[in-house]
């Protein structure tokens, strides 16, 4: 018994080849895209492309377009029209070797055209296999041929009837004829191609759009100067404008690519229309079809002409077109790529060239930087390149793969507007300056947006992250009762940490002075870590976003040394709160602790008692001095080394507890905001970027000063 494996079936026989124009109508996305309005519009366009082509060739400056009422599309020029000799290698005239050989054509090489649209010569034969009918007319030396096409096929219609894809249609079988059918002054030239989509390939809903077509023979007549096109619709579609009857319009400018521009342009001018000109050479490698018939590859040297048209307005948005041999590239490509290098360098080269000018310090230049976007806001431009033989990705020619076409365009940018940024002409340099100061303020508007967008991302970070490990937080939920005191230092934090009630008492230790916030921007401020901490813990966000609902404890407790150095800290707290969390102080959650200054130590007292048995706090000089008289007069003894508390820290838990953190003997002070405007005010003086006011103010309380409160 013998076994087959599933491959041994699969064998040469199975393989199917697709001859001539087979390939095209069984894979039509190959060759135009897509089989929608789309596909059959750029069907159009290689038709049209190959007229233009003409002209840009400098053979012709008339085309005309006409949607008949049938369906069908016909396309006129008055070029040279296609060749109707026959061509050697294949037997056929030129007309039926355009229309039924892929890649046959005059694009190829041989001198036909410097620069044309149609690279690939498959455009009229693609669009030909596509057509139920194709009728093709050439008038050329002083006749008219003729030859007519069903799906490709050439044949002879049946038109008695009338002329229509649905005539009988007989195919031709021993040889082709390309018929004369009349005569015409021996001078006139052009062709003539009417064909109808073929519906098995393209669905009913597809139909030619008379928008898209005066759209894209605006654009031609604008890049093609001199040339003449004419677009009739004689369809009758109700809601286009050729609904109640033919419709025609003509399109035929001289300026080019500046009237292109001025044409597209939305808003204001900032500046002139430019118009920018150049040329670059380059080498490629190609393959070149020898006498043999073998293709051999050579070094072939190109030339580039680079035609640009710019302007920039008062609006913001950018309006770039980029064309390859007046064929459009909505994609880009190398030509783009080279315009925005060679824009982009150009201007930065102005900027810093002016920098004294447009304030731009040597310190901010390395921030301030000039971005591609700052450039292209309000530009309106038109680039195009001409070139043989230009690499395309793909038959739908939207981007441009010619690699050395990059460095050529950037050059001319380099070199053409360089000039008008250095130019001494009074309207170049005055249009200059008007745009340098667009780009700056494009520029700093955009470093604005990014930090406004930073702060919110890294306010919502804070406001959604976990909470930091350096809180000791309470357990209890509810906010009226829970505190949390803001402790200077990791040292009080221990003995804190013994002397809280940790039910309600919650502790978040700061190290050393926090950011001046008064001074700092709200990015400085978010990323300082003390300052990003207490938003976070307090939990209620910051600035415009802050919510006191949200807020997780009921009283702030600012709890720091009873020295200088800790009034600075409260100082900056209290800046904090006041900038960023006002809310918590108006409401009179915020609070100072107030430590004592010194503890006297009774003799004789029982240990046992309450605090006023064994020690007595004071909490400033008169008070200290107060005490000692009441208890020398009472005949109270006390130690002579009275202690004087330099910071929280020096405290065990049982003395900050009885002093500072239980309720039932704590003093605090309520922070208020009496005058909102006045304390601003202050605070502006006191902590502000300012530093005369706030010296005058120094100086003027100097004399006010008791040396003896200083604790030096």
């Amino acid at each position: 018994m013998t076994t087959t494996s599933p491959q041994s079936g699969y064998t040469a026989r199975h393989l199917s080849v697709l001859e001539g124009l087979e390939a095209v109508r069984k894979r039509p996305g190959m060759y135009i895209g897509t089989t929608d309005s789309r596909g059959l519009m750029h069907c159009l366009w290689e038709i049209i492309d190959n007229s233009v082509d003409e002209a840009l060739a400098g053979h012709g400056d008339r085309i005309d377009i006409v949607l008949h009422a049938d369906t069908s599309v016909e396309v006129r020029d008055n070029g040279r029209g296609i060749p109707v000799d026959v061509e050697p290698k294949t037997g056929l005239t030129g007309v039926e070797v355009v229309f039924t050989k892929l890649h046959a054509g005059g694009k190829f090489g041989g001198g036909s055209y410097g620069a044309s649209g149609g690279l690939h010569g498959v455009g009229a034969s693609v669009v030909n296999a596509l057509s139920s009918r194709l009728d093709v007319e050439v008038d050329r030396n002083g006749r008219t041929h003729r030859m007519t096409f069903h799906r490709g096929e050439p044949g002879v219609f049946d038109d008695a009837g009338g002329v229509s894809p649905e005539a009988p249609f007989e195919p031709f079988v021993s040889g082709s004829e390309l018929a004369v059918v009349g005569k015409v002054a021996r001078g006139r030239t052009g062709t003539r191609v009417r064909y109808w989509a073929d519906r098995q390939i393209f669905p009913k809903t597809a139909v030619f759009s008379y928008d898209e077509l005066v759209t894209r023979a605006r654009q031609t007549s604008f890049l093609v100067p001199g040339l003449t096109l004419t677009v009739r619709d004689e369809r009758g579609i109700p809601g286009t404008p050729g609904a109640d009857g033919p419709h025609e319009e003509t399109f035929h400018h001289s300026g080019g690519v500046v009237d292109f521009v001025d044409h597209l342009s939305p808003d204001p001018a900032v500046t002139d229309t430019w118009h920018l000109t150049g040329t670059g050479t380059f080498t490629e490698t190609v393959p070149v079809l020898d006498d043999r018939g073998h293709m051999t590859p050579q070094e072939v040297a190109r030339t580039c002409e680079v035609d640009v048209a710019l302007r920039w307005g008062t609006g913001y948005e950018t309006e770039v077109r980029s064309f390859v041999n007046i064929i459009a590239t909505p994609k880009g490509g190398t030509h783009l790529a080279g315009f925005e290098t060679g824009l982009l360098r150009t201007v930065r080269k102005a900027v810093e060239a002016n920098a004294r000018r447009l304030k731009i310090s040597a310190k901010d230049a390395a921030t301030e930087r000039i971005e591609k976007e700052d450039v292209l806001a309000g530009l309106t431009a038109v680039v195009t390149v001409r070139l043989a033989e230009p690499q395309f990705e793909g038959q739908t020619k939207e981007v441009l793969g010619t690699a050395p076409v990059r460095a050529i365009v950037a050059k001319v940018l380099d070199t053409e507007l360089g000039g008008i940024f250095t130019s001494t002409k009074r309207e170049h340099k005055a249009h200059a300056a008007l745009l340098l100061d667009k780009v700056v303020g494009e520029m700093r508007a955009r470093l604005s947006a990014r930090k406004q967008k930073e702060i919110s991302r890294r306010k919502n970070a804070l406001e959604s992250s976990s909470l930091p490990a350096k809180l000791a937080d309470c357990r209890i939920d509810d906010v009226d009762r829970s505190e949390l005191f803001i402790v200077e230092g990791d040292s009080a934090l221990g003995t804190a940490k013994l002397a809280r009630s940790s039910d309600f008492q919650a502790l978040l230790p700061i190290r050393g002075k926090i950011l001046n916030v008064q001074k700092a921007s709200v990015t400085d401020m978010l990323k300082n870590v003390e300052c990003a901490s207490i938003i976070q813990v307090i939990g209620a966000g910051s600035g415009r976003t802050f919510e006191l609902e949200a807020a997780r404890y009921g009283k702030i407790v600012m709890m720091t040394d009873a020295d200088v150095d800790g009034a600075h800290i409260r100082t900056l707290l209290l800046t904090l709160f006041f900038r960023y969390m006002r809310p918590l102080v108006e409401a009179g959650r915020v609070y100072a602790a107030v430590p004592p200054l010194h503890r006297i130590e009774l003799l004789g007292g029982s240990r046992k008692g309450g605090p006023d048995d064994r020690y007595i706090y004071t909490y400033s000089e008169a008070e200290l001095a107060a005490t000692l008289k009441r208890l020398d007069r009472s005949g109270k003894r006390y130690k002579d080394d009275i202690q004087r508390y330099k910071g929280l820290g020096e405290m065990d838990a049982d003395q900050l507890a009885e002093t500072t953190m239980d309720p039932r003997h704590r003093t605090l002070r309520r922070v208020t905001v009496e005058a909102a405007a006045r304390a601003e005010q202050i605070f502006e003086l006191l902590m502000g970027s300012d530093v005369a006011p706030r010296k005058d103010f120094i100086v003027a309380g100097a004399q006010a000063l008791d040396r003896s409160r200083i604790d030096a």
